[in-house]
Protein backbone atom coordinates (compact mmCIF):
# COMPACT_ATOMS: atom_id res chain seq x y z
CA UNK A 1 0.00 0.00 0.00
CA UNK A 2 0.90 3.47 -0.82
CA UNK A 3 0.39 6.87 0.66
CA UNK A 4 -1.77 9.10 -0.53
CA UNK A 5 -0.57 12.57 -2.26
CA UNK A 6 -1.93 15.50 -1.11
CA UNK A 7 -3.92 15.79 -4.35
CA UNK A 8 -5.45 11.71 -3.70
CA UNK A 9 -6.38 12.94 -0.53
CA UNK A 10 -8.51 16.21 -1.81
CA UNK A 11 -10.16 14.25 -4.63
CA UNK A 12 -11.28 11.27 -2.42
CA UNK A 13 -13.56 13.20 -0.59
CA UNK A 14 -15.08 14.75 -3.43
CA UNK A 15 -17.62 13.44 -5.78
CA UNK A 16 -17.23 11.69 -8.78
CA UNK A 17 -18.24 14.47 -11.15
CA UNK A 18 -16.69 16.96 -9.80
CA UNK A 19 -12.83 14.78 -9.94
CA UNK A 20 -10.50 16.31 -12.77
CA UNK A 21 -9.98 13.48 -15.25
CA UNK A 22 -6.65 11.66 -15.78
CA UNK A 23 -4.57 11.58 -18.00
CA UNK A 24 -4.74 7.95 -20.19
CA UNK A 25 -0.96 8.36 -20.73
CA UNK A 26 0.30 7.89 -17.03
CA UNK A 27 3.11 6.29 -16.39
CA UNK A 28 2.76 5.54 -13.25
CA UNK A 29 4.09 2.55 -11.73
CA UNK A 30 2.04 2.34 -8.75
CA UNK A 31 -0.30 -0.69 -8.82
CA UNK A 32 -3.79 0.61 -8.81
CA UNK A 33 -5.79 0.10 -5.17
CA UNK A 34 -8.96 -0.97 -4.90
CA UNK A 35 -11.37 1.12 -2.90
CA UNK A 36 -12.40 -1.54 -0.57
CA UNK A 37 -9.58 -1.74 0.86
CA UNK A 38 -8.50 2.08 1.13
CA UNK A 39 -11.82 3.61 2.89
CA UNK A 40 -12.43 3.11 6.10
CA UNK A 41 -16.25 3.22 6.09
CA UNK A 42 -16.13 0.07 3.52
CA UNK A 43 -15.11 -2.16 6.12
CA UNK A 44 -17.31 -4.26 8.20
CA UNK A 45 -16.21 -5.77 11.28
CA UNK A 46 -17.96 -8.78 10.87
CA UNK A 47 -15.74 -10.99 12.80
CA UNK A 48 -17.16 -9.51 16.20
CA UNK A 49 -20.69 -11.38 15.77
CA UNK A 50 -18.91 -14.79 15.01
CA UNK A 51 -16.51 -14.13 18.03
CA UNK A 52 -19.66 -13.65 19.91
CA UNK A 53 -21.32 -16.75 18.89
CA UNK A 54 -17.85 -18.86 19.93
CA UNK A 55 -18.32 -17.24 23.03
CA UNK A 56 -21.55 -18.20 23.46
CA UNK A 57 -21.07 -21.75 22.28
CA UNK A 58 -17.93 -22.13 24.45
CA UNK A 59 -19.90 -20.31 27.82
CA UNK A 60 -22.59 -23.56 27.12
CA UNK A 61 -19.83 -26.40 27.17
CA UNK A 62 -18.11 -25.01 29.96
CA UNK A 63 -21.01 -24.66 32.36
CA UNK A 64 -22.03 -28.13 31.10
CA UNK A 65 -18.96 -30.26 31.80
CA UNK A 66 -18.27 -27.65 35.28
CA UNK A 67 -21.55 -29.62 36.51
CA UNK A 68 -19.01 -32.53 36.75
CA UNK A 69 -15.42 -31.04 37.46
CA UNK A 70 -13.94 -28.61 37.90
CA UNK A 71 -16.89 -26.16 39.11
CA UNK A 72 -14.68 -23.79 40.75
CA UNK A 73 -12.51 -22.94 37.39
CA UNK A 74 -15.73 -23.72 34.81
CA UNK A 75 -18.52 -22.36 36.13
CA UNK A 76 -17.00 -18.28 37.06
CA UNK A 77 -15.75 -18.86 33.01
CA UNK A 78 -18.80 -19.93 31.77
CA UNK A 79 -20.59 -16.68 33.35
CA UNK A 80 -17.89 -14.35 31.98
CA UNK A 81 -17.83 -16.07 28.99
CA UNK A 82 -21.96 -15.77 28.64
CA UNK A 83 -21.78 -12.41 29.44
CA UNK A 84 -19.35 -11.00 26.63
CA UNK A 85 -21.16 -12.98 24.47
CA UNK A 86 -24.08 -11.04 25.25
CA UNK A 87 -22.72 -8.02 25.71
CA UNK A 88 -21.40 -8.16 21.72
CA UNK A 89 -24.70 -8.94 20.63
CA UNK A 90 -24.17 -12.79 20.16
CA UNK A 91 -26.64 -14.40 17.24
CA UNK A 92 -26.84 -17.31 19.77
CA UNK A 93 -28.68 -15.79 22.86
CA UNK A 94 -30.05 -18.60 23.74
CA UNK A 95 -27.00 -20.51 24.33
CA UNK A 96 -25.07 -17.86 25.69
CA UNK A 97 -28.49 -17.41 28.38
CA UNK A 98 -27.87 -21.11 29.21
CA UNK A 99 -24.58 -21.31 29.21
CA UNK A 100 -24.84 -18.43 31.89
CA UNK A 101 -27.13 -20.32 33.83
CA UNK A 102 -25.12 -23.50 33.85
CA UNK A 103 -22.47 -21.47 35.22
CA UNK A 104 -24.57 -20.15 38.02
CA UNK A 105 -25.59 -23.67 38.84
CA UNK A 106 -22.04 -24.70 38.66
CA UNK A 107 -21.34 -22.54 41.30
CA UNK A 108 -24.31 -23.85 43.26
CA UNK A 109 -23.15 -27.29 43.24
CA UNK A 110 -19.97 -26.44 44.24
CA UNK A 111 -21.23 -24.61 47.53
CA UNK A 112 -23.92 -27.05 48.24
CA UNK A 113 -21.32 -29.67 47.87
CA UNK A 114 -19.38 -27.68 50.06
CA UNK A 115 -22.20 -27.21 52.65
CA UNK A 116 -23.18 -31.48 52.76
CA UNK A 117 -19.78 -33.02 52.59
CA UNK A 118 -16.98 -30.21 53.66
CA UNK A 119 -15.66 -31.10 50.42
CA UNK A 120 -15.29 -30.55 46.70
CA UNK A 121 -15.90 -33.78 44.84
CA UNK A 122 -18.95 -36.24 44.84
CA UNK A 123 -18.77 -38.99 47.00
CA UNK A 124 -21.12 -41.88 45.85
CA UNK A 125 -22.14 -45.01 48.52
CA UNK A 126 -21.95 -45.41 52.15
Amino acid sequence: MGTLTRDHQHTATRPATDRPAHHATSTSTAAPTSPATTDPTTTRHTDRPRDADGMAVAAFVLGLVGLLVFNLVFGPCAIALATLALLRGTHRKGRAFLGLTLGVADLVVLFSLLAANDTVTWQFGG
